[in-house]
């Protein structure tokens, strides 16, 4: 099973040669990866996936890692003396030091697999930032395009406190105001919560600048790594962060399973936020004495597969190439703003100078519901609503957007698609 593990991309043949021998990018043998995406696309109108900031589609690579353990090698890990027992445990722990070169973390112990990006946003809150919220003048800042997931855990920890959640503004196509950064943060803010990535705007962040700038007033920072990590390059020591959150589901690996990543300085000075089996080292009714890291932050059976399954998409996406998947899905972008800028009553949200594969979008007189539902029945799939950022949507004056999101599998034949739609769309409402 370590020889499966280490090379569960043998479906994925065709592009790791092209990936690693000519630098290219095959769109087919890419596509010939995912199953769904295959079968949909034989379908009357064909499936054009186009919701991946909400999740994306899993290639062969990841459902076999999935596959494989449950039906070879599945036990349950750190309890048991017997030979399968002790498999498990070896592949849950070469998951883990997956994720540790993924992210270039120091040491895998800094990389706790938890739920997603949510609970790792709520571990660092209750258990890091909670404690220090009781000071006078004790503040959090966050900036104006967060997810909900890093909006209402920092709220929950501050209720009782008298501590203040600051928002950092932005200007009209999306980009933060650092100006407004380095003033909101001072020697009272207890950390920082930043988005990489936008999930609405596509806005990329510099993270590595205002991470310094943050630093350089003592002050830790969490990013946000969601909706970055299938685009962009994560490498922690480089960046400089003190915490990173990422979900599985939106680097094409399974739902259920994501990665806190936080410095082991921090990380050993946080209590337990869950308590359970695997956590402690002794339990007596007077008193239980805990675990090191990163085991006193999984409390419980973990999902073992699915630390099989997101490193099996790591390796997928280490193995074509972090930067030619930007590349691609940078193309794809620039094709489908020209698609649409023809239409004169469509409003792209969001045009910052540096963006990640994120279409969002109005027309005017349409709402984005129905603009969803007419594209689903040309067998688009997008999103539309708030997506998780009311408090941007209201900043913007906006009810929701209509939002289209590229992956790895997307063509410009697909754009193609996309935009005509959108014109049958005007043509019907307007």
């Amino acid at each position: 099973m370590e020889e499966k593990l280490r090379f569960a991309l043998q479906a994925f043949g065709d592009i790791h040669k092209v990936a690693t021998q000519t630098h290219t990018f095959d769109i087919e043998a890419v596509r010939r990866d995912f199953p769904l995406i295959m079968r949909e696309a034989q379908r009357t109108p064909p499936l054009s996936y186009l919701d991946n900031a909400a999740s994306t589609q899993k290639p062969q690579a990841v459902i076999d890692a999935l596959s494989d353990f449950y039906s070879q090698d599945y036990a349950n890990i750190h309890r048991g003396v017997h030979y399968l027992s002790q498999r498990a445990t070896d592949l849950y722990d070469q998951s883990r030091e997956t994720v540790r070169r993924f992210l270039n973390a120091r040491d895998a112990a800094e990389c706790i697999f938890l739920r997603g990006a949510t609970e790792g946003v709520n571990l660092v809150a209750s258990s890091y930032a909670r404690q220090r919220l009781f000071k006078p003048g004790a503040n959090i800042v966050i900036t104006t395009m967060e997810h909900h997931a890093d909006i209402v855990p920092w709220q929950l920890v501050m209720e009782g406190t008298g501590a203040e959640l600051r928002t950092v503004p932005l200007d009209g196509r999306g980009v933060l105001d650092e100006d407004a950064f380095e003033k909101l943060v001072d020697e009272n803010t207890v950390i920082v919560g930043l988005c990489y990535v936008s999930n609405v705007l596509g806005t990329v962040n510099p993270a590595e600048r205002l991470i310094a700038a943050a630093h350089a007033k003592g002050v830790p920072v969490l990013l946000d790594a969601a909706q970055a990590a299938p685009h962009v390059a994560l490498d922690v020591q480089k960046l400089g962060c003190d915490f990173l959150v990422l979900s599985g589901h939106k680097i094409y690996g399974p739902t259920g399973i994501g990665v806190l990543y936080g410095r082991r300085e921090l990380l050993e000075t946080m209590p337990p936020w869950q308590g359970g089996g695997d956590m402690i080292m002794h339990v007596s009714f007077s008193g239980t004495t805990y675990r090191g890291i990163p085991e006193r932050f999984e409390a419980g059976t973990p999902h073992i597969a699915g630390a099989m399954g997101i490193a099996a998409a790591m390796d997928y996406i280490r193995n074509i190439g972090i930067e030619t998947i930007a590349a691609h899905e940078h193309q794809l972008l620039e094709y489908a703003n020209a698609a649409v800028a023809d239409i004169p009553q469509l409003r792209v949200i969001g045009t910052a100078p540096g963006k990640a594969g994120v279409l969002s979008f109005i027309i005017e007189g349409v709402h984005p519901h129905d603009i969803g539902t007419f594209l689903d029945a040309d067998g688009i799939a997008i999103r539309a609503g708030h997506h998780c950022a009311e408090p941007l949507m209201k900043y913007l004056g906006l009810p929701g957007t209509a939002r289209a999101s590229l992956g790895v599998y997307n063509t410009r034949e697909e754009i193609d698609r996309f935009a005509t739609s959108l014109k049958k769309i005007v043509r019907f409402f307007l």
